[in-house]
C-alpha cells in the first residue's frame, strides 16, 4: 500500500546515482567494460544488472523503482521467515515483516534499485545463513561456504560491502564458533565470486585496469548528496526503538543460548553497518539500506516485550504510519532544489557526449560519449603520474570513445589536449569550457 501511494504520487526526478547508473548501462550495452573503458565506482555485478535494465527498459526510472520493490520485498519476506525459522523470538510473528516495510520508507532512494540494495540483498541471505549456525547441531559445511558465497557476491555488487569480510570472520570465530576447515571454506566462497570476476577481467584484457581502477573508489572524493543531520532527524525514533529494544531483550528478560547468539550477531552487524558510512563515497540515504535487517529485530524486540499497551500502540503507529508520511513531506521540502537531483536546463545536448564535472544535466537528452562517468574518480584517476605506458593506455582509451562535444567547466580536458598533440587536432573550442569533435 505504501509503495503504491508512493509510485502514485512520487514528486521526486532523476538522481544523480540513478542517471549514472542508466548511463552506465546504457555504455556497457554498446560492448564497452567497466574500468578498461568506463571510469566508474560501482561494482562489477552492478555495472552487468544496470546494463540487463538498459536492454530491457532504456532509462525507465519507473522500472527501476519497480525492480527495486521487488528486491525489498524479498528481501522483507526471507528475513521475517528466517527470524521465525531460528526461533529469533519467543512468539512467532509477522511484526518484523510490517517493521523492515516501513524502515524501507525511510526515504524515497531506498526504495528505488541501487548497488546498496543489490548487495544487501546477498548480505541477508549471509546473515540468514549465520543465523542457522546458532541453531544447527550437525556439519554446516553447505552453510558456511553459502556465507562466503553470498558475501562475496554483495562486495562484487557494491565494493563498499567490503567492510563484511572481517565481519563474517570476527562473527564466525567468536559467536559461530568456526573451526579452521570451516573458516577457510567460508573464505574460499568469499574470494569465489572475486576469482570470477577477475578471469572476466582477464579474458577480456582488462585484469591491468581494473586493479589499479578499483582501489582508486575508496580514495575518490565524496559526493555529499545528503547531511547526517538530515538523516538524524528522521532517524532518532527508530535508533530509540532499537535502543530499547536491545536493552528490553538482554537485560530485562531471559534468553535462549541461541538468542543470545543471534543478538549478539545483529549488535555486531550493526556496528560493521555504521562502519561502512567511512568509506562510502555517494553519501545518499539508499545507502542506510543495510542498517534496516538489524533494525528491524532490535525493534521487534522492543514491541514483543513493551509491557505497555498504550506506549506500544502510540509507538507502533508512530513507526508505520507517521515515519513514512513524514519522511515523504520532509525529503520533498529538504532535497527537491538539492544537487542530488538532475537539474532540467534550457541548453539541451544530444549526440554523445563527455561531462567533466558533477552538472550530469546535459546526459538528459544526450548519450555517454566517453570513459570518464564518475568525475570524482576520473579526476583522481587523470592526476595520477604516468609512465609511457600508461599514457598510451590513456591516449588508447580517449581515442576509442570520441566524443563529439566536451563540457570542460574545470579544464581537465584542455589540459588532457596539451598531454597528447595527436587528440588536440581532433577538437576545436566552440565556447569556453566547450570542446567540439571537428568534422
Amino acid at each position: 500500500m505504501l509503495s503504491v501511494v508512493y509510485l502514485t504520487l512520487n514528486p521526486f526526478p532523476i538522481t544523480n546515482p540513478q542517471l549514472m547508473w542508466m548511463l552506465l548501462g546504457e555504455r556497457l550495452g554498446q560492448g564497452y567494460f567497466l574500468y578498461q573503458d568506463i571510469i566508474d565506482d560501482n561494482g562489477p555485478l552492478s555495472a552487468g544488472f544496470f546494463t540487463f535494465m538498459d536492454l530491457l527498459f532504456g532509462r525507465s526510472l519507473f522500472a527501476y523503482e519497480v525492480v527495486g520493490r521487488i528486491l525489498i520485498s524479498f528481501q522483507i519476506l526471507y528475513w521475517n521467515s528466517t527470524l521465525i525459522k531460528f526461533k529469533a523470538f519467543d512468539v512467532n510473528t509477522y511484526l518484523p515483516a510490517i517493521i523492515m516495510a516501513a524502515l524501507f520508507h525511510f526515504s524515497f532512494d531506498l526504495l528505488s534499485l541501487s548497488p546498496a540494495l543489490l548487495g544487501s540483498t546477498f548480505l541477508v541471505l549471509a546473515l540468514g545463513q549465520l543465523f542457522s549456525q546458532t541453531v544447527l547441531q550437525k556439519d554446516t559445511s553447505e552453510s558456511t561456504l553459502l556465507i562466503g558465497i553470498y558475501a562475496g557476491l554483495a562486495t562484487g555488487f557494491h565494493p563498499n560491502y567490503i567492510v563484511f569480510l572481517p565481519y563474517m570472520i570476527f562473527t564466525g570465530i567468536a559467536i559461530s564458533s568456526f573451526s579452521f576447515r570451516q573458516l577457510m571454506l567460508s573464505l574460499v566462497g568469499y574470494f569465489l565470486p572475486l576469482l570470477l570476476i577477475s578471469v572476466f577481467y582477464f579474458w577480456n584484457d582488462g585484469l591491468e585496469e581494473a586493479i589499479q581502477i578499483w582501489p582508486l573508489t575508496f580514495l575518490s572524493e565524496k559526493y555529499e548528496y545528503q547531511s547526517l543531520l538530515s538523516w538524524l532527524y528522521l532517524g532518532i525514533f527508530p535508533v530509540l526503538l532499537a535502543t530499547a529494544g536491545y536493552f528490553m531483550a538482554s537485560v530485562l528478560r531471559g534468553s535462549t543460548i541461541n538468542q543470545q547468539k543471534q543478538r549478539q550477531l545483529i549488535f555486531i552487524w550493526i556496528l560493521f553497518s555504521a562502519a561502512e558510512f567511512f568509506i562510502i563515497k555517494k553519501q545518499a540515504a539508499y545507502q542506510l539500506v543495510i542498517l534496516i535487517p538489524g533494525l528491524t529485530y532490535l525493534i521487534t524486540q522492543f514491541f514483543l516485550n513493551t509491557k505497555k499497551e498504550i506506549i506500544a500502540k502510540i509507538s507502533f503507529y508512530l513507526l508505520v504510519l507517521a515515519l513514512p508520511a513524514i519522511a515523504f513531506w520532509y525529503w520533498h521540502q529538504e532535497n527537491t532544489d538539492s544537487d542530488y537531483f538532475v537539474a532540467k536546463k534550457d541548453v539541451k545536448f544530444t549526440g554523445d557526449i563527455l561531462v567533466l564535472g558533477d552538472d550530469l544535466s546535459p546526459y538528459l537528452n544526450a548519450s555517454l560519449g566517453g570513459p570518464f562517468l564518475n568525475y570524482r574518480l576520473s579526476k583522481l584517476y587523470l592526476d595520477q603520474d604516468r609512465g609511457l605506458r600508461e599514457k598510451a593506455r590513456l591516449f588508447q582509451m580517449l581515442q576509442k570513445q570520441k566524443p563529439t562535444t566536451v563540457l570542460d567547466p574545470h579544464g581537465d580536458f584542455e589540459e588532457l589536449l596539451k598531454q597528447f598533440p595527436a587528440l588536440e587536432i581532433q577538437y576545436i573550442r566552440t565556447s569556453p569550457g566547450v570542446f567540439s569533435l571537428k568534422k
